[in-house]
């Protein structure tokens, strides 16, 4: 894929939610909430200041991630859909 975001955007790829509870159960696809983790694929070069000097980004490609619920722009590239968001919205790392 040949996609950079600009500035302090990143690129992200949901990760899957189980299918099941701890109990067992089975959640249905019509029941199941868009998961708000996600894995980094791209960075941006950052943040500018108003002198111009550069903020380097807190995240890198690789990073899994907890995003808030209406966070980010929804797209799709290579078939496959992400989200692209300013780094702001990321609300921590998951080590």
């Amino acid at each position: 894929m040949a996609f950079t975001p600009l500035h302090d955007r990143v690129l992200v790829r949901r990760v899957e939610s189980d299918e099941k509870t701890k109990g067992g159960l089975i959640i249905p696809e019509s029941a199941k909430e868009k998961p708000s983790e996600g894995e980094i694929i791209s960075v941006g070069e950052g943040a500018r200041k108003d002198s111009g000097e550069l903020i380097a980004p807190a995240v890198k490609a690789g990073d899994k991630i907890l995003f808030g619920k209406w966070s980010g722009t929804e797209i799709t590239l290579d078939g496959e859909e992400l989200l692209i968001m300013k780094e702001s919205d990321i609300l921590g790392i998951i080590a």
